[in-house]
């Protein structure tokens, strides 16, 4: 089914939100018995920024947002429960101007409440000016805030409608909600924090032509005088306040039921038609495989993830429970605009945001400490059902690639534990990074693998089933696989999850004698700064998986410092076989000679493996550069197209590290050499019918031979830009973005403004953002200047604005850093404050030069320490960048000057 409904940049458009007391057996779908119960006091073991004195159980909430005027009015009623006697009740609330409060007793007294405000602390406290004795009341609240244009809070996106024709408006604008980490609080007064679960019920009186959507189903609308019409929408089940949503707009509708009767659904603005059909086809195939892998049914009626037309620098999707929000670029497939890497990632992505409706919606996490048990499952998952549905994308090597995006965070001095501890929100804000993500993932594998798949699941069914509609902390977790049979779980998840750091594992395999091959084993850390090591370092319980040749492997946990294993075979050893274990793995060099010489009888997994844990230690300094090269060296151009596109990827990145002229000139010959080829094969333009992994591997091609300056494909690159002037559709299809950027990076004059005029004439907002992200990408340094200017000059929304910058930064970062410094006022206009730092850590990520040490300290120490944590992070890596540069430099000069 698809509806069709008006946009909302009326002038002076008015959106009333109200939420209906009506009780819950009228909603669309019942309320597990799970779900209700007693509101007992918050535990003291849970952190929190309240009083701990008062606890809610349901939420009514009318607002009135003002479109145009970017405002909103807002009635909120709270049953609540106190505790203990006390003469306030402090909530939390940013940004709300309160005009009236008052409590309602059980016998329906009504006391006014007086109302403060602590900025800082982002709380309201409500003062009774009596002491109120412990019992049920209700907390009416009438207030007021802004409708934010960053996607946080309560905020709107305008973009190009998409519609063709007569019906086309211009721009339009969505109202959407996205409150995690701490963001509720921007759109109502509440317990907002996770632990303090409720219910909510929410209806919204809206224009009769809008499109109204929440959490739940619509369970009625009726039509009201001035063109409106009220919608109201289910009771939620017991939830934590960040996975509220709301949204209203010019949206349509295209859903089918899943094999498990929920009703899935993708929103997109009016005029997306078949673009949404992918993913609502993959949501429909996704849902029922987590009911069955969970045990659980997914509790809700219907499920919707709601494409909202913008972007963000530091999210793609959340999580909201029933009403998932994606942002446009990965949620629908655009034909003209869509690259192959970008279709893959409707999939992971929607799949990564389904599995939370388990692992973050149904059980969350107590406090932000454990938001890995959000993040590094909801990814685990998700990979899992990608791979599951697609064996053809070999997509458990992108495993790797999160292992090692983890471990270059984790090597630094600067890392912190999966569980960390967070306490102010801007530690809430930035809790959501790579250590969270993907070594949280890492280490769920790495768990699941050692203790079994079956045994695995079984424990995350019971998990599941025992914590519904609460909150847990991994313990909860590890207890679980315990129970179901899983042994060393807890010895093994605490050490990884609390302890910061990689582990190193040294291996030195002794000569074979009578058919037995000894290995002496001895771990420490591993780091990326040449300064640290040598002193004390944690140990660490390593679940090993050791292969000699194509043998049956062998688990063994090294619990000490030092180990040896004998194994019954002469052939080569790989320790960390199929390549789950989080820790690096450095061979002694005849073990590590054996493993290249078999290097052709590996299985893709542990090829990749092997060469990017190899190269990673070449990098580090740990082994000469010639040792990753070589494995890198030993994929042959006709391998696997994913394994095949992975290592291109990586020989432009070793390109990157070079500065003199004439070695990067000899490895680019080289790498053309070896890969033009794979590319003639698979031709510039794509053939119908073929593989999606044939697709991203041209993609990659052409992407890492233009970044080298392959003169074929650069030329080829420029001529197809030039195509666009007389046809702006020319270069519609899977590979425009790649195209796009290789002609961007390699721009003169003509060019650019080339790519600016089509910037201005884009008609969907993806489109727009992807010319406006590559007028950053400019190799030329008055040409890069420009497109700063062009960031702050108005004409690009904020987000594209702030992408251009970001864009600039990787190739000129000193110059961009100096330009956000110097128009500091005009770029805080661009970014929500919370991700400020954040930016500045994106600028400088690929930085080498030490004249900018001083520079990024100067800024930090213009930071409170809370919202530091990214800058700083960002100055220790420029530090290891030019403690390590400069050998990798010769390393990787000498081995070019040696190989053909």
């Amino acid at each position: 089914m698809r509806s069709s409904l008006r946009n909302l940049a009326t002038a002076g458009a008015v959106i009333a939100l109200v939420v209906s007391a009506r009780a819950f057996a009228a909603a669309p779908a019942a309320v597990p018995p799970a779900a209700s119960g007693e509101a007992v006091p918050l535990a003291e073991t849970v952190p929190s920024d309240l009083p701990r004195n008062a606890r809610p159980s349901h939420y009514r909430i009318e607002v009135t947002p003002d479109a145009k005027a970017l405002t909103f009015s807002g009635i909120a009623s709270i049953d609540l429960t106190v505790f203990t006697a006390t003469d306030a009740l402090t909530l939390h609330g940013n940004g709300l101007a309160v005009s009236s409060a008052s409590l309602i007793a059980a016998n329906g007294v009504a006391l006014p409440l007086q109302t403060s405000a602590d900025e800082n602390a982002q709380t309201l406290r409500f003062a009774a000016g009596k002491t109120l004795a412990p019992g049920k009341y209700r907390l009416d609240v009438t207030y007021a805030g802004k409708i934010g244009t960053q996607p946080s809070g309560f905020f709107a996106l305008d973009y190009p409608d998409k519609r063709t024709g007569a019906g086309n408006r211009g721009e339009v604008r969505g109202l959407f909600t996205q409150f995690e980490a701490p963001d509720a609080r921007r759109f109502v007064p509440s317990f907002d924090e996770p632990s303090y679960k409720a219910t909510f019920d929410l209806s919204a009186v809206v224009p009769a032509d809008r499109m109204a959507i929440s959490n739940m189903p619509v369970k009625g609308q009726e039509m009201l005088a001035g063109g409106l019409k009220r919608v109201t929408f289910g009771t939620t089940p017991k939830m934590s306040s960040y996975l509220l949503f709301f949204g209203v707009g010019d949206f349509e509708r295209t859903a089918k039921k899943a094999a498990d009767g929920v009703d899935v659904g993708i929103i997109s603005p009016a005029g997306s038609g078949a673009q949404a059909d992918y993913a609502r086809d993959g949501l429909a195939q996704i849902l029922p495989w987590f009911d069955d892998y969970f045990g659980v049914k997914f509790p809700l009626p219907k499920l919707d993830n709601i494409a909202a037309p913008g972007s963000s620098q530091f999210f793609g999707a959340m999580e909201n429970w029933g009403a998932i929000m994606t942002f446009e670029r990965i949620l629908l497939l655009d034909p003209a605009v869509t690259s192959p890497s970008g279709k893959q990632s409707i999939y992971s992505v929607q799949a990564h945001e389904t599995a939370h409706q388990w692992f973050g919606d149904l059980v969350t996490m107590a406090w932000w400490d454990d938001i890995w048990l959000n993040e590094g499952f909801a990814s685990w998952m998700a990979d899992k059902v990608t791979d599951h549905f697609n064996p053809e994308w070999n997509w458990k090597l992108g495993g790797i690639d999160g292992r090692e995006g983890a471990m270059a965070l984790d090597a630094l001095p600067t890392t912190h534990p999966v569980v960390q501890k967070v306490r102010t929100v801007s530690e809430m804000e930035q809790a959501f990074d790579s250590i969270t993500y993907q070594k949280g993932q890492a280490v769920i594998s790495m768990l699941e693998d050692y203790v079994g798949a079956d045994t695995w699941r079984t424990g995350m069914q019971t998990y599941m089933r025992s914590h519904a509609y609460s909150n847990t902390v991994s313990k909860d977790l590890w207890a679980a696989m315990e129970s179901a049979g899983g042994k060393d779980v807890d010895l093994i998840a605490e050490a990884f999850t609390h302890t910061p750091g990689v582990p190193l594992l040294r291996v030195k395999v002794s000569a074979c004698a009578a058919g037995k091959t000894r290995l002496d084993l001895t771990q420490d850390a591993f780091s990326l700064d040449p300064s640290t090591r040598g002193g004390k370092t944690p140990t660490w319980p390593m679940p090993l998986l050791i292969r000699a040749g194509n043998g049956e492997p062998m688990r063994h946990l090294m619990t000490g410092r030092t180990d040896s294993v004998t194994l019954d075979s002469c052939d080569a050893v790989l320790v960390n076989a199929g390549q789950l274990g989080y820790y690096r793995t450095l061979y002694d060099g005849k073990a590590l000679d054996a493993l290249v010489s078999g290097f052709a009888s590996l299985a893709p997994i542990d090829q990749y493996g092997l060469l990017r844990d190899n190269l990673s230690l070449s990098l580090a300094g740990y082994q000469d550069m010639s040792a990753g090269l070589r494995l890198l060296s030993a994929v042959p151009a006709t391998a696997d197209a994913t394994l095949s596109g992975k290592v291109v990827g990586q020989w432009e990145g070793v390109y990157g590290l070079l500065d003199d002229a004439k070695v990067k000139s000899r490895l680019a010959a080289r790498i053309s050499k070896t890969w033009a080829p794979r590319l003639d094969k698979l031709g510039f333009d794509p053939v119908a019918g073929e593989p999606l992994t044939d697709t991203k591997l041209r993609s990659q091609l052409i992407d890492t031979l233009g970044t080298i300056g392959d003169a074929r494909v650069v030329a080829e690159a420029r001529r197809r830009l030039q195509g666009l002037a007389a046809d702006p559709k020319s270069l519609d299809g899977p590979m425009k973005a790649t195209w796009l950027s290789v002609a961007a990076a390699n721009a003169n004059r003509a060019d650019w403004d080339l790519l600016r005029q089509q910037a201005a004439k884009a008609t969907g907002f993806v489109e727009r953002q992807l010319y406006y992200t590559d007028l950053g990408m400019a190799g030329d340094e008055a040409i890069a200047k420009d497109a700063l200017a062009l960031a702050i000059s108005g004409t690009p929304d904020a987000t594209s604005a702030s992408q251009i910058i970001t864009t600039v930064g990787r190739a000129h970062p000193e110059m961009t850093f100096d330009f956000v410094r110097a128009h500091q006022q005009a770029i805080d206009g661009l970014i929500e404050h919370s991700g400020r730092a954040r930016f500045f850590a994106r600028i400088v990520a690929s930085s080498t030069n030490p004249d900018m040490v001083g520079k990024i300290e100067a800024y930090a120490a213009t930071l409170p320490a809370d919202e530091a944590k990214p800058v700083v992070q960002a100055l220790t890596g420029l530090k290891e960048r030019l403690a390590n540069r400069p050998r990798q430099r010769v390393e990787v000069a000498a081995w070019v000057k040696k190989t053909k």
